[in-house]
């Protein structure tokens, strides 16, 4: 497949995001905004870091960002400010729910994000889908209807995850050629300088056990610093709809681990809701016109080559 490697640090991003609840669940007894505040300040400790390492980076991207237009230099603080925002009320809201809620309520939230981004992106990118990738849309929407039908509660914190994460992943989409790193490195900084004021007023009892700043800081690098620069990378060549329908690969694998691991139990709409979820992906994917582009190219090349032999 043509930039194969942007599919696989998508595919890579989700599924390390689909096994966030095996380290999570660990500290379900420390509050949502303690872990929130741990996991932020030592990730933007580790970015800021990296930006002294790469001086010359950061001095090429100054220059970039000077030489831009009025319009393109808003678009980059947009996509610094906002995606540090969007990013902090998702990672909040998420921590809340798998600690506080459930395992599965968290995965729901993750099938409702494909549509929302695939949405948000045709009504705001203006990225054309064809007639088969809104029937697979269509399909997301059906399951989960199906899946919210009886779970009230768990469809309206998933929306608040999934929006949270659609907005991050759409105003991401456009390229103004900054370096991708240094721009994760800004909004995780940008994170923690927006948490700071409220650490002394709502922060808990300071953790005293050791394993808690190891498991954060697991969190920080692998849950957090990784699968975001993938994402990112991802970003640079696909569009925001393949990556919101790409994103379902999280709850599936949050779903599995729900029922196999944490011994959560699954009704038959549950059951029916993610196989329709599957279908869609698998469907969205077959109508991808990038993928069919490439399809008739490979065909017309074999054909001329074909031609060319017999000649």
């Amino acid at each position: 497949m043509r930039n194969a490697s942007y599919y696989l640090a998508a595919i890579a991003a989700f599924t390390i995001w689909g096994f966030f609840s095996l380290v999570l669940r660990p500290l379900a007894h420390y509050a949502a905004l303690d872990i929130l505040f741990y996991r932020v300040f030592i990730s933007a400790t580790l970015m800021l870091m990296s930006v002294f390492f790469r001086l010359s980076v950061w001095k090429e991207n100054k220059q970039l960002f000077a030489g831009l237009s009025g319009r393109d230099r808003r678009g980059v603080m947009f996509q610094l400010f906002g995606g540090g925002f969007f990013l902090t009320c998702n990672w909040f809201f998420y921590i809340y729910v798998v600690n506080n809620v459930s395992v599965k309520a968290s995965a729901f939230a993750y099938l409702v994000c494909p549509v929302l981004t695939t949405v948000l992106a045709w009504a705001i990118l203006k990225e054309w889908l064809t007639r088969g990738q809104w029937a697979a849309v269509l399909l997301s929407v059906i399951g989960c209807g199906i899946l919210g039908f009886h779970h009230l509660v768990d469809l309206l914190y998933s929306i608040i995850i999934a929006l949270s994460y659609a907005l991050y992943l759409v105003i991401q989409r456009r390229n103004y050629g900054a370096d991708r790193f240094l721009l994760l490195s800004g909004q995780v900084i940008f994170s923690a300088l927006l948490l700071l004021p409220f650490y002394p007023v709502y922060r808990g009892p300071v953790p005293a056990e050791a394993w808690f700043y190891l498991t954060i800081g697991f969190i920080a690098v692998f849950l957090t610093i990784i699968p975001l620069f993938l994402n990112l990378y991802a970003l640079k060549f696909l569009r925001s709809s393949t990556i919101g329908i790409l994103l379902n690969i999280t709850p599936l694998v949050a779903f599995v681990l729900a029922v196999t691991f944490f011994r959560e139990k699954v009704d038959a709409l549950q059951l029916v809701s993610y196989g329709i979820i599957v279908l869609s992906v698998a469907l969205f994917n077959w109508f991808n016109p990038a993928n069919r582009q490439s399809d008739g190219r490979r065909s017309r090349t074999s054909a001329a080559v074909g031609r060319a032999r017999k000649a």
